[in-house]
C-alpha cells in the first residue's frame, strides 16, 4: 500500500479489525519510510448495480436514495428508522443475492411495497400513491379497497 503522505510504496499492518458486519476490515498502516500512520478499508469489491428505469434509461443503484423515497412514505408514521433502514438492507441484499447485474424498477417498486404493507399501511399507501402515480380519486380508492379485501381476507 502507498503511504499518502510520502508515496513510499511499503507499508506496514499495525492493526486490523472487523468493522460493521464483518464485511469490512480496517487496518492502520505504519510508512516504513516517513512513520506516518494512516487507515485503510478493505471490502469485498461488488460489481454494481444497474436499474433500469421505467423510461428505459439506466442509473447505478442508489441505496440512498431508496432510503430517502421510504422516509418520506414514512413521514410522522411509527416506523423508526432502524426498521426503514432494515427494510432497505434487505431489499438490497435480495436484489445483490439474486446476482441480476440489472434489476427493472418496478421489481423495486413491489418489493418495497410488499415490505410496506406489512410495515405499516398508510406508509403502504403512501409509497403507492407516488409509485403507481395515481391520476385521480378513484384509483387511490381502488387501492384501498384492496388493501382492505387483503386484510379481511388475512384476518
Amino acid at each position: 500500500m502507498k503511504c499518502p503522505f510520502c508515496n513510499f510504496t511499503d507499508t506496514k499492518v499495525i492493526d486490523s479489525r472487523a468493522q460493521e458486519d464483518n464485511s469490512v476490515i480496517r487496518r492502520r498502516r505504519l510508512c516504513e519510510s516517513c512513520g506516518k500512520r494512516f487507515t485503510t478499508y478493505e471490502r469485498i469489491d461488488t460489481i454494481p448495480l444497474t436499474v433500469i428505469k421505467k423510461d428505459g434509461t439506466r442509473e447505478i443503484f442508489d441505496k440512498s436514495k431508496l432510503l430517502g423515497g421510504i422516509m418520506k412514505s414514512c413521514n410522522k408514521r411509527s416506523v423508526t428508522l432502524e426498521q426503514i433502514e432494515a427494510l432497505v438492507d434487505d431489499i438490497e441484499n435480495t436484489l445483490i443475492g439474486a446476482g441480476e447485474r440489472e434489476v427493472d424498477s418496478k421489481r423495486i417498486g413491489v418489493m418495497v411495497m410488499d415490505r410496506l404493507k406489512e410495515l405499516d399501511e398508510v406508509a403502504y399507501v403512501r409509497f403507492a400513491s407516488v409509485y403507481r402515480q395515481f391520476k385521480d380519486i378513484n384509483t387511490f380508492i381502488d387501492e384501498l379497497e384492496k388493501l382492505l379485501h387483503e386484510k379481511r381476507e388475512n384476518g
